[in-house]
């Protein structure tokens, strides 16, 4: 069944492109088209370049470069001239007759301007205005690396906080909410790789090392159907090949961290490899100090790749990292991301361009408890086969489609005794399978000179697996409800069915549809429009806001339904004095089916029957999203601000049950009505650069008790409807100055000492606020929990 519904679908599109292609090609032999096509990389490195603006001066159009620094267009018989942009590279223009089939690979030299600017996107701002493509967000890493973090450490996930509609998680959290989403609902990929946990130290660090990103790219709305399985957003990063005309080495030695990357070439322009690590001893410092916790982290990059020929390339990358954890000997966690891509990258033609990956990608978590004996292990594997394609068709049409196949292996825990004086047995979760196929075609579409088009649809399947042995409920209902105290109860099982390896438990198929459009009011300005759904067949059970190592990922099946998001967004773009300024405007709504919800009391730990304190509901986000920018000048930056409201709503099922806050709807944990951030960046000389950042959040909606009552001599708190309460307002200013003392210096040792503070001001921000019973008054006080006040840190980074 599940094969006859892909051949279908693939039969059907590439029917479809077929038909285009003979109706293209008839085309082209009356108004005698050609195709310029190529690769544009750093003149320096050889590395490509992702994003690079390609635009003919005389038919005011053009296109960028793919992933693979690829572009492809298709134009009449003529001469042109061709205008090549990109961020801190320098701008080329050159003139081309074009008479036939012609392929022109390009290598930009870089510019100061990398050193004197920070911008958002590429320098080419009129091309974005063009595009249908918005609520979309791209960051250079010369941007990211100039911004003041907590402990000295850059932090790749924590910079795309000063973007609108985004915020954080919690204080001290790598998680990140975008248009009142839940952190579970954004797709995290470090080359194609899912990571399924994206910090280090429980949050004070993000497992990216930003001296191997290449690239990021965040995707808040207007999707691309090639993406899928979440809910809220996408964040897609892509590693450095590695430079393939010199060896090189850069790193950086911090307070907390150090770090250090290799790069080189395997075979001159043709093969490259690339290897760096991090890892902390602020352990070490602790153990100096007589202190028996610690804890410390390690990851490390890898990535292989090589040019078989003009038309097929290999790519190999590979991420490993691992967090210890240790509290008196007694507590002892370690988790981890592993992750392996194999990719080839082959040019049928001038203009149709694919990509074959087989990736795997591994979430482990081990926890040791030597005072209960016993050591717990879980993971989540998963093992993806995507191809993906493109076709240039012409000047004014693109096509992408493709396959992916990803198979999921979920061991939920495995409890073990840590030795024979252990009163703990041996249990083993059930292990769970899944198996999710998609299919996708898309067209980038330009109708008219003002008027653009992407739209596409994704058809995607979900089918779990065993081997597992089912509860059955009656009335397939899990989670009862008793009427006498009004609450929900874990149903009571009244039979099992087992399952083989790989039969089928239940299923599901939805069609995704995407669609953004760009109308062109003049050539300064724009609006756009977009709507996408997008599926997401995999839960993570948590009761915290912001994901933490314990969570556990579980598929859905017959009690837990996929979450189905469907989102629309418009907005206003425009240019100002040359490109200098830009001004986006953006509103969404946004509505997700299926969104879980945990009865009271829920007990998520080693549970074997998850689905007996889980309830479905729904959740529902709507906001506006300003962004101002300087792109140029010694002083530049952006300020983004966000008015948004996230509410999520639990029914009761039948008229008789309550739901959860009695069925009405409230706040989620991810609401921030206000959420300001400001960056600024000053480059007083060639020496000195100072940067800034304020970010201003309105408090985590939580539910304090509003009263109490006694009960046989015992204080009981009592609460009212959920998430009722906000903790106080989120705010802090960081600074940072960066000294390079020999700018221009070119080869040989470089350095740069890098001077921040975070929070200078001292705020103590609330991560959590918990109330008691003061032992000495008796009277009821409330505590706040602050994890960072100011934080002084220092730097040294250097290449050569």
């Amino acid at each position: 069944m599940i094969s006859k519904k892909i051949i279908a679908l693939l039969l059907f599109f590439l029917t479809t492109i077929d038909s285009f292609s003979q109706d293209t090609n008839s085309s082209e032999l009356t108004k005698q088209k050609f195709t310029l096509s190529g690769t544009i990389t750093d003149a320096n490195s050889n590395e490509t370049l992702i994003g690079v603006n390609v635009s003919i001066a005389e038919l005011k159009t053009g296109v960028t470069t793919n992933e693979y620094g690829f572009y492809s267009i298709t134009l009449p018989k003529g001469n042109y001239t061709l205008q090549i942009a990109y961020l801190g590279f320098q701008n080329m223009e050159e003139k081309i007759q074009l008479s036939q089939n012609f392929k022109r690979n390009f290598k930009l030299q870089s510019s100061e301007q990398q050193l004197q600017e920070v911008v958002v996107t590429s320098n080419k701002k009129s091309t974005n205005i063009k595009t249908p493509e918005m609520s979309v967000n791209k960051l250079s890493m010369g941007t990211i690396k100039k911004m003041p973090v907590v402990l000295g450490e850059t932090d790749v996930l924590k910079s795309i906080l000063l973007l609108p509609g985004v915020t954080n998680a919690g204080e001290g959290q790598s998680g990140f909410n975008v248009r009142g989403g839940g952190a579970d609902q954004n797709l995290v990929l470090l080359d194609e790789a899912t990571i399924f946990n994206s910090s280090h130290v429980f949050g004070f660090f993000s497992v990216f090392n930003p001296d191997a990103i290449k690239d990021l790219k965040l995707y808040k709305g207007g999707i691309p159907s090639r993406y899928g399985g979440r809910a809220s957003s996408v964040l897609d990063i892509y590693q450095k090949d590695g430079n393939s005309n010199n060896f090189h080495m850069n790193g950086g030695i911090g307070l907390i961290s150090s770090r250090l990357l290799a790069e080189g070439p395997i075979v001159k322009d043709k093969g490259s490899f690339l290897i760096g690590g991090r890892t902390s001893y602020a352990h070490l410092f602790l153990k100096l100090a007589d202190n028996d916790n610690s804890a410390s982290f390690y990851d490390l990059n890898a990535k292989l790749n090589y040019k078989l020929n003009a038309n097929n390339s290999l790519y190999v990358s590979s991420y490993f990292g691992r967090d210890f954890f240790n509290i008196s000997k007694e507590f002892q966690n370690t988790y981890g991301n592993s992750t392996f891509n194999l990719r080839w990258n082959h040019l049928f033609s001038e203009r149709h361009f694919s990509n074959l990956s087989a990736i795997f990608s591994d979430y482990y978590y081990g926890l040791t408890l030597s005072s209960v004996g016993f050591d717990w292990q879980s993971s989540i594997k998963n093992f993806n086969i995507k191809y993906d394609l493109k076709y240039y068709l012409n000047d004014k049409i693109k096509l992408s489609y493709g396959l992916n196949s990803i198979y999921y292996k979920f061991n939920p825990g495995t409890i073990e005794p840590i030795d024979a004086n252990s009163s703990i047995n041996f249990k083993q979760l059930d292990k769970k399978n899944a198996f999710e196929p998609s299919i996708y075609l898309e067209a980038e579409h330009q109708a008219t000179q003002k008027l653009s088009f992407m739209y596409g649809l994704r058809y995607s399947m979900f089918y779990r697996l065993g081997a597992s042995t089912v509860n059955l409920y009656e009335n397939n209902q899990a989670v009862t409800f008793n009427d006498q105290l009004k609450i929900y109860e874990k149903g009571v099982p009244t039979g099992t069915k087992s399952y083989g390896y790989n039969e089928v438990i239940t299923s599901f198929s939805n069609l995704e549809p995407r669609f953004s459009s760009s109308y062109v009011l003049d050539e300064k300005s724009s609006v756009k429009a977009s709507y996408n759904r997008m599926v997401q067949y995999l839960q993570l059970v948590s009761n915290t806001t912001s994901p933490t190592p314990l969570d556990i990922w579980t598929p859905s099946d017959q009690y837990i339904q996929p979450q189905i998001a469907d989102q629309v967004a418009a907005g206003y773009f425009r240019n100002f004095k040359d490109d200098m300024y830009s001004l986006e405007v953006e509103s969404f709504y946004k509505k997700v089916k299926n969104r879980i919800d945990y009865i009271d009391g829920a007990d998520l730990i080693a549970n074997n029957a998850i689905e007996q304190v889980i309830l479905n509901g729904q959740l529902r986000a709507y906001g506006l999203e300003l962004m101002l920018r300087k792109n140029s000048g010694k002083f530049n930056g952006w300020v983004a601000y966000t008015l948004s409201n996230s509410e999520q709503q639990t029914p009761g099922r039948t008229l008789n049950e309550t739901g959860i806050n009695n069925g009405n709807w409230y706040k989620s944990g991810y609401h921030k009505l206000h959420n300001l951030a400001v960056t600024a960046n000053y480059n007083l000389n060639p020496k000195w650069t100072f940067g800034g950042n304020f970010i201003l959040q309105s408090g985590q909606p939580v539910t304090f008790p509003n009263g109490q009552y006694q009960y046989q001599g015992i204080t009981v708190p009592s609460y009212g409807g959920r998430n009722e309460n906000n903790l106080p307002l989120y705010h802090h200013l960081d600074l940072a100055a960066t000294y390079t003392p020999k700018p221009e210096k070119r080869k040989g040792w470089q350095s740069e000492w890098v001077f921040s503070v975070y929070n200078i001001y001292n705020r103590k921000n609330a991560a959590s606020i918990s109330f008691r019973e003061n032992q000495t008054s008796g009277a009821n006080e409330a505590v706040k929990l602050s994890i960072f006040g100011a934080v002084p840190s220092v730097s040294y980074n250097f290449k050569f």
